[in-house]
């Protein structure tokens, strides 16, 4: 499933080039989870100002409204200064511009392209307002508010981070990962965790983060950003993906446990539980 760091890379390699475009033709393909709220047609001859970021959201700012686009669990996007006519099998999406074609493949299809009358619009606020802080943006990701949220909570730490109400972004794959870094057990309650490793889980998260998006983000399967190239991050991943294998800061073989449904990987002994965390 692509997460926040997939999304900034997909924003960042296509962003730039289609700033300023004018929007000659929509075309859709089977229905995506949600619908697109308009008559493509409504969109032609509208012009893209940027494309922003919220969440797992990219912000499409029109000259008259704003499109929303979601990954989904499989999608990803294509940008090119042409595409072939005709959609493929899990092509969904087809925006045609006179500075190239944007363009949603998504097998899955739980992906999403909402037409809004802008973050106002009842449907975005629906979507973008319960999202958490942005660790990415150092001006919006307070430790104080972290902490805060950290002490309001019993959860255990790994089910609060994928909530995505205190902070946006930290999926599966890097929420096992700041918490290795952190040296914090996965099913510690949030309101246990000492100040200090708090701090230290606060600074991983926006390392780690950033690191994943400078990687170019994490391909499992079949994620690749907008010029097609896959990420690389999952070769710099500490615990992801090593059950059995010896951690690389003690040698013992890292653990794979359930979470709310979610493969959780850690160190037994790095990230041992503790009364204090």
């Amino acid at each position: 499933m692509p997460e926040l760091p997939e999304v900034e890379v997909t924003r960042r390699s296509f962003a730039a080039q289609i700033e300023g475009a004018k929007v000659l033709s929509v075309t859709m393909g089977k229905p995506l989870r949600w619908p697109l709220g308009c008559e493509p047609a409504l969109l032609v001859g509208r012009h893209i100002r940027q494309v922003r970021r919220r969440g797992k959201y990219l912000l499409v700012d029109l000259d008259e409204g704003m499109l929303m686009l979601h990954l989904g669990m499989s999608g990803s996007l294509r940008f090119a200064p042409d595409l072939p006519a005709t959609l493929g099998a899990h092509e969904h999406f087809d925006m045609r511009t006179d500075k190239g074609v944007l363009r949603l493949h998504d097998p899955r299809r739980f992906g999403a392209v909402i037409a809004t009358q802008g973050e106002s619009d009842p449907v975005a606020r629906k979507l973008l307002e319960g999202l958490g802080m942005e660790p990415l943006d150092a001006g919006h990701f307070s430790w104080a508010r972290f902490y805060a949220g950290l002490q309001a909570s019993r959860t255990p730490i790994k089910t609060l981070l994928l909530g995505g109400k205190l902070v946006v972004g930290v999926g599966n794959i890097y929420a096992s990962e700041v918490l290795f870094a952190s040296r914090i057990a996965p099913t510690a309650p949030a309101n246990t965790i000492s100040a200090v490793k708090a701090r230290r889980l606060f600074q991983s998260i926006q390392k780690i983060l950033a690191l994943a998006v400078e990687r170019g983000g994490t391909t499992l399967r079949d994620f690749s950003n907008a010029d097609g190239m896959p990420g690389h991050f999952q070769l710099q991943a500490k615990v992801y993906g090593r059950e059995g294998l010896p951690c690389v800061q003690c040698g013992t073989p890292i653990a794979l446990l359930r979470q709310g449904q979610r493969s959780t990987y850690h160190c037994p002994r790095c990230q041992r539980p503790s009364k204090s965390h």
